[in-house]
């Protein structure tokens, strides 16, 4: 699985992005899907995570309102939307899969296959 990321760029504060990740390869289906973001200085850190089918998500307490994840299978594409971004959300924000067990995964370690990463830079 290859997984490319875009859609980041620069906001003001209060505004919204969209993030996409479109995944190469037959079996996308069968994997779960992982958001995570890396600020300068800070370690990765997981956002939001949907299963295979679409069907289940869980978010990281503090986007929970604000980012929501989802899939579109045909389309082999997951996306984060993210709307009220504060300036602390600025990071350089990656997709991340690894194979559907049924479980919603946080930890980074865990996650086989990485995009290469997008920009999102917040402005107060």
């Amino acid at each position: 699985v290859q997984l490319q990321a875009c859609g980041g760029g620069l906001v003001q504060a209060g505004g919204s992005l969209r993030l996409s990740c479109a995944a190469s390869g037959r079996t996308f289906s069968r994997y779960s899907m992982g958001w995570f973001r890396q600020a300068p200085g800070k370690e990765r850190e997981f956002l939001a995570v949907v299963n295979w089918s679409g069907g289940r998500i869980y978010y990281e307490d503090s986007v929970k309102g604000r980012f929501t994840i989802s899939r579109d299978i045909a389309k082999n594409t997951v996306y984060l939307q993210m709307n009220s971004l504060k300036p602390e959300d600025t990071a350089v924000y990656y997709c991340a899969a690894r194979w559907g067990d049924g479980r919603l995964v946080v930890a980074d370690t865990e996650y086989v296959y990485w995009g290469q990463g997008t920009q999102v830079t917040v402005s107060s």
